[in-house]
């Protein structure tokens, strides 16, 4: 967006596009845009250097790369099959099931 706006191009703002804009108004958004960027990156810094393990986003995948406690619990996870239905819908909704934590709670 900051790279579109700094060349004028207002594709991604549709109420902007309609306005005649100067070209000292584009440098402010910019700006706006810079330090909105920076003060997600300083908040933020932890989500986005977070490392998802895979078996997060496919528990019905390889196993073997994580801890024996895990494995036991995800390979009882895999031959649930009213859960792999569940599955279906997105890992987040998956994992986000009241179920899940309390019969899975590793």
């Amino acid at each position: 967006m900051k790279q579109n706006i700094g060349r004028g191009e207002f594709s991604q703002f549709p109420n902007l596009s309609q306005t005649s804009c100067q070209e000292d108004d584009d440098s402010t958004y910019v700006q706006h845009l810079n330090a909105l960027y920076s003060d997600f990156e300083s908040r933020f810094w932890d989500i986005l250097t977070m490392v998802i393990p895979p078996w997060i986003i496919n528990p019905y995948g390889d196993i073997e790369e994580t801890n024996v406690i895990i494995q036991e619990e995800l390979a009882e996870l895999s031959t649930c099959e009213e859960l792999k239905v569940q599955f279906k819908n997105g890992y987040q909704q998956f994992w986000l099931q009241n179920s899940i934590p309390v019969t899975y709670p590793v």
